[in-house]
């Protein structure tokens, strides 16, 4: 590759070229960028640097956890042994789906920071459940858009030879063919398109957010939620959105929904538009015509100005107040998705500070080593 396209690459200007030649057809893109139905409002560069600056060095104490996180670890053995519609948290909006004897991974980031360097950006505040070589065969992975929280370049490499198909919005899948995913097991959609796999219908749907990786390519691929239907059973994912009123027609051509994911966390009133308060995560549950709530997108990053366990907290409130069935399972706790259980309210033992068990000693070793040899 020549240095000029190096570079291009490196700023994301091919991205945003590519997304002008080919995603022209789709009503979410305005010949430049991808788009939301309702604009974002403009913001000034005084604003966006002053928030800038308020995020990396004026944080609140809290938004980390004093302590170590109860983490259930998991083996390939009890995943193998698991029944079909189980549901685990490995982290963040990272969640592992056992669909007709087959596995689905959605948003995968294993990496010890969700940022584009290896020693600067939002560190873990625990071990992946399960590490990422124990991980099963995977039938397919579920991507919501391209943010590093999100997509987490060297999990999806890992991944590549052991996992049957990707599911992406427009766009995201030209990223994964670019860091060499055989293109073959690709498939990427624009909001309402979907596909069956294996008897599973697989919909993309709509989100309000934005997506790009670099100083250029803002926008150069389309973001979504996607809506998972296994028969009589009805999955939302939200991925990353703030509220809009297209829950509400999600709900009605897809709906009634047995779970909602949806996120909840990495929120404030800095930026209401791409990230919901709890309050909106519970109406948008409403709009879904969901059952049980799973608020996802918490606990696993340091990404706001809240306390790091004000979203359970707050939802927890909000979904008591208006009836909404919430569970709030551990990370690497099984959920029934055929019998889904309320879960404990693990968060609020995290009090005290405490050694860092052996496992996630190992795991955060093994990651520093990997660092150490790669620079």
């Amino acid at each position: 590759m020549s240095l000029p396209a190096l570079v291009g690459r490196m700023l994301g200007v091919s991205a945003a070229q590519h997304s002008r030649a080919t995603f022209g057809h789709s009503p979410q893109h305005d010949g430049e960028r991808f788009r939301n139905v309702r604009p974002r409002p403009a913001e000034s560069l005084r604003k966006t640097l002053g928030l800038a600056w308020t995020v990396l060095f004026n944080k609140p104490r809290g938004t980390v956890p004093a302590a170590v996180l109860p983490v259930e670890t998991l083996t390939r053995a009890q995943l193998d042994a698991a029944p079909d519609r189980s549901l685990y948290r490995l982290g963040h909006s990272t969640l592992l789906l056992k669909l007709r004897g087959q596995f689905w991974l959605t948003d995968p980031v294993f990496a010890e920071r969700a940022s584009p360097f290896r020693r600067f950006g939002p560190k873990r505040f625990h071990a992946p459940p399960i590490a990422l070589d124990d991980l099963p065969p995977l039938r397919g992975v579920i991507l919501s858009h391209d943010h590093y929280d999100h997509l987490d370049r060297e999990t999806v490499l890992a991944l590549a030879q052991r996992t049957g198909v990707f599911l992406t919005p427009l766009g995201v899948g030209d990223r994964l063919i670019e860091w060499g995913i055989d293109a073959d097991r690709v498939q990427q959609f624009d909001w309402w398109q979907g596909t069956r796999v294996d008897g599973i219908a697989f919909t993309a749907t709509p989100a309000q957010h934005f997506s790009g990786r670099s100083l250029f390519d803002g926008n150069s691929t389309l973001w979504a939620s996607w809506v998972i239907a296994d028969d009589d059973l009805r999955v939302f994912f939200s991925g990353d959105t703030g509220y809009f009123d297209g829950f509400s027609m999600i709900g009605e051509r897809l709906g009634p929904f047995d779970v909602t994911l949806v996120e909840t966390g990495a929120y404030d009133p800095m930026w209401p538009y791409v990230h919901m308060q709890p309050e909106e995560t519970v109406q948008a549950h409403i709009d879904l015509r969901g059952r049980w709530l799973v608020p996802i997108h918490n606990g696993t990053f340091d990404l706001a100005m809240h306390r790091w366990q004000e979203p359970f907290e707050r939802v927890t409130r909000l979904a008591l107040a208006r009836g909404v069935a919430l569970s709030t399972p551990r990370m690497g706790e099984r959920l029934d998705l055929n019998a889904v259980h309320r879960g404990e309210r693990w968060w609020r033992d995290v009090v005290e500070p405490v050694a860092a068990p052996r496992s996630a000693w190992r795991w955060c070793a093994a990651r520093h080593a990997e660092s150490a040899e790669s620079s």
